[in-house]
């Protein structure tokens, strides 16, 4: 009976009209929205983007780096332009912004010592960040309204990006995984002087990327239509950016390290460069040392080719010695050819 009263229920559901389960599903997703907007769009993101796989909390090896990504750079530039919206094409912070006012992603301050806090106590509303740096905006029915020309996107040419390097031992691989984006405004000095920097907010990658697979980025100036999704840029470790911090005891940037020297600042960078890259090749062992069975094989070749030049050697030898010896032969053939040839004639007496 119990099996029966199931079964029935189900077929009443499934013999809802259409119209009436999904103004049953809308009205869920408007509750869920008035309780925590972010979760309830992230939610029906993360639906159609399910690949999203982030970094094991357990890693027998990682290195968080912290780099200053310019804008201005040829490698950079698709993130940058257009500065205004173009139809369905807008440039990262646009796009970021849109998100964060709107409620679909969570902001986080950014503090005077440049950490990075990703708790509820560190989130910051876009109303502040609005109020702090002066962008226009207008307030309708408790939602904020900002124009595309208000929008400082042109004055956004530098981001902060915090990316791991890590090892999964899980499957035996190296990874860089980006983990936070700062915008940085670059305000123009009205006396010629230079730009002034004010770093806006942080931003977790893992909230923002179920998003940006839905906007792509231009990846060359040479050809137009090379393009990829945003998310696959930054997976794909497209940007270019110099080091500017990493994680370390003190909590201090390479240039405090480096007591203010550009010279030490710039060696401090590439150093660190290498290491990783030297840590990504050598993940396996030295590439350039190998096992015996590898020797063994190497040896094999050298001496298959030390074979066939010994023999090809002693064939063109043979053939030469072939050749010096048949010379005689062949003019002894030929006198001898050349005087069977001659004919004496008999005279008559």
């Amino acid at each position: 009976m119990f099996l029966l009263t199931i079964v029935l229920m189900a077929g009443a559901v499934q013999a809802q009209p259409k119209q009436r389960r999904t103004q049953q599903q809308q009205q869920t997703e408007q509750q869920q929205k008035k309780k925590n907007p972010s979760s309830a769009m992230s939610m029906r993101a993360q639906i159609s983007f399910p690949t999203a796989v982030d970094m094991p909390e357990e890693v027998v090896w990682r290195r968080d780096i912290y780099r200053e990504i310019d804008l201005t750079k040829d490698e950079n530039a698709g993130l940058y332009y257009p500065v205004e919206p173009q139809g369905k094409e807008v440039n990262l912070f646009t796009y970021i912004f849109k998100l964060a006012q709107n409620g679909y992603i969570p902001v986080y301050e950014y503090p005077t010592d440049g950490s990075d806090v990703f708790t509820d106590e560190a989130r910051v509303q876009m109303k502040t960040i609005l109020d702090n740096y002066h962008i226009f905006y207008e307030e309708q029915d408790g939602k904020l309204k900002v124009d595309n020309s208000d929008i400082p996107s042109s004055e956004v040419r530098k981001y902060y990006l915090k990316e791991s390097a890590y090892y999964d031992q899980a499957n035996a691989s190296f990874h860089i995984k980006v983990l936070a984006l700062c915008p940085v405004m670059m305000r123009d000095d009205d006396w010629g002087g230079e730009a002034t920097q004010y770093p806006l907010f942080w931003v977790k990658y893992s909230d923002m990327e179920p998003f940006l697979t839905r906007q792509t980025v231009m990846t060359s100036s040479l050809n137009n239509a090379a393009t990829m999704s945003m998310d696959d840029y930054f997976t794909l470790n497209m940007y270019r950016g110099k080091i500017y911090k990493t994680n370390n005891a003190q909590g201090k940037t390479l240039i405090q390290l480096c007591d203010g020297d550009t010279t030490k600042l710039s060696t401090e960078q590439k150093r660190i460069e290498k290491e990783l890259e030297a840590f990504r090749k050598n993940i396996f062992g030295d590439p350039e040392k190998k096992d015996s069975l590898d020797s063994i094989a190497k040896m094999d070749v050298k001496a298959a080719k030390t074979k066939t030049k010994a023999k090809s050697s002693s064939a063109s030898a043979s053939s030469s010695r072939r050749t010096k010896t048949s010379k005689p032969k062949s003019s002894t053939s030929s006198s001898s050819s050349g005087s069977a040839r001659v004919t004496v004639r008999r005279q008559r007496h």
